[in-house]
Order: C-alpha cells, then structure tokens, then sequence
C-alpha cells in the first residue's frame, strides 16, 4: 500500500449516522427484521434507493417490490444491508474512473451487475454467506476510485492504460503502475470506517481465496468467480464465463446453480 493511498483513507470522513445505525442492528443478534425495517425507513431518500435496486430485472422477480419490509423479507437482512451500504459509501467518493476507460455509469452498472449475479447464485443454497457478501459484492470495487485519483494525481493516466491493454489484467496492471489492487485499497477503506473483520478479510482476499481466514476462503472464493465473470467494463462474455467456470470447478462451487443465475444477468 502506497503513502498517498494511505493517506486518501485516513482523510476519508466518517460514514454518515445511517450507516452506523444499520450496522449497529445488523450485528446485533438480539435485533429484528421490524428493527432493520425501523433504521431504513427513517431515511427516504435512501428507500429509494434500496427499493430502486431490489427491483432490477437482475434479481428475477415477477412483482413490484414497494416497500421496505417487503424488500428485508424476499431477500434478507444481510442483502439489503448490502443495498444500503452502498448507497451510502457510493456517495462519500467523488467518481471518476476515466484512467480505467470507464465512466460513472458503467462503474455503477459494474457493481449492480456483480451482485446481482451474485445474489441469484447465492440466493438459496448459498444464503448463510450472504450478509458478508452482498455487500462484498457492491464494495469490492470502490478501491478503483483512490487508486484512479492517485494515477491522475501523478499524470500516469498513458501508461496505466498501456498496463492494462499489455498486461489484460486489471489488478496486475494496477500493482505494476501504482503498487497496490482494487481489493487491497477497498480493505483498507472499510478496516478505516471499522466494518467487521469478515468483511474486510473476504474482499482482501478475493483474488486469492486461499489466503483469508478459514471461515471467510468459501465466501470470498465466489467474490473471485462473479469478478471474473462480470468483468471491469460490466460486460459477460463467453471467454469471461469460461473462466469462471474454471474457478467453479477449482473451488468445488456449484455450477448448476451459477449458470442459472446467468439467465438474468447476460
């Protein structure tokens, strides 16, 4: 991790009270669904969005979903708290990711579609996982936003883009001109603002699953194969789904289930 990057995190504000609140509920065992439901309906423009991503053609479902507690009970505490943390943190970063060729639109699209994709996989046989990777999922790639100024910072905007076309590998491309990766940077951000170690160490490590805590090698081995699957530029490809379906098979992953979950997400 480079100075500048570490320097960009500590001066990083605080997340705003909403979010300590959803994560004070969260972890705690003794809360409720109505408490979740309680936290989120405080805040309206924050509905709003929760209830405008529930309702992606992603996630397959037939009807119109109007109402928090309608959205916390078809998918679970852990997802919409996936919902609104990204909501939240999207909106303490000032995007632009015009170093990696990609604009505010597609990075958002980018992570929509990574857990969308996701959350159809997990949804059924996968959902004890889900309250660290659902926001695992719309997370993981906000590292890209520090790494992205600190390249325009030292004018290295060329080179990096001649990194990624030699190299066709974002994260090697990132360590070669900056010293760092997407996920090592994200780590970092929410170690900062103190989100819970599980979290942290599956997003860390979601390029080499091997290396998280024993616990966590599961969840962050399907945050590597839905990365692969959705590459940088939000596009599903037969060589992207190929690849990881490699993983799949290295990871002893259900396939039937992932390739299901594509119907929606092509």
């Amino acid at each position: 991790m480079t100075e500048e990057i570490l320097k960009q995190i500590k001066q990083l504000p605080p997340l705003p009270e909403s979010a300590m609140q959803i994560e004070a509920v969260y972890q705690n065992p003794n809360s409720s669904f109505n408490d979740m439901v309680k936290i989120l309906e405080k805040d309206p423009l924050l509905t709003a969005d929760i209830l405008k991503a529930a309702n992606s053609p992603l996630y397959g479902f037939s009807r119109e979903i109007n109402a928090i507690s309608q959205a916390v009970g078809l998918f679970g505490m852990g997802t919409v708290r996936g919902f609104a943390l990204a909501s939240i943190v999207k909106k303490s970063f000032s995007l632009d990711l015009s170093p990696y060729g990609i604009n505010n639109d597609m990075f958002s699209a980018l992570s929509k579609k990574q857990h969308g994709l996701m959350t159809a996989w997990c949804l059924r046989k996968e959902n004890k996982l889900l309250g660290v990777l659902s926001p695992a999922a719309f997370l993981v790639e906000i590292g890209k936003v520090l790494i992205s100024q600190q390249i325009m910072a030292e004018k290295k905007q060329d080179v990096f883009r001649d990194a990624l076309k030699d190299l066709q590998d974002v994260e090697e491309a990132e360590r070669k001109i900056v010293g760092t990766n997407t996920p090592e940077v994200s780590a970092r951000i929410f170690e900062h603002w103190r989100f819970e170690s599980s979290l942290v160490d599956v997003i860390k490590h979601c390029q080499e699953p091997q290396n998280a805590e024993p616990q966590n090698q599961r969840a962050a081995s399907i945050l590597h194969v839905v990365r692969v699957a959705v590459p940088i530029n939000g596009v599903i490809t037969d060589q992207s789904i190929k690849e990881a379906k490699e993983l799949i098979a290295r990871y002893s992953l259900d396939l039937e289930s992932f390739e299901k979950a594509l119907e929606n997400a092509r």
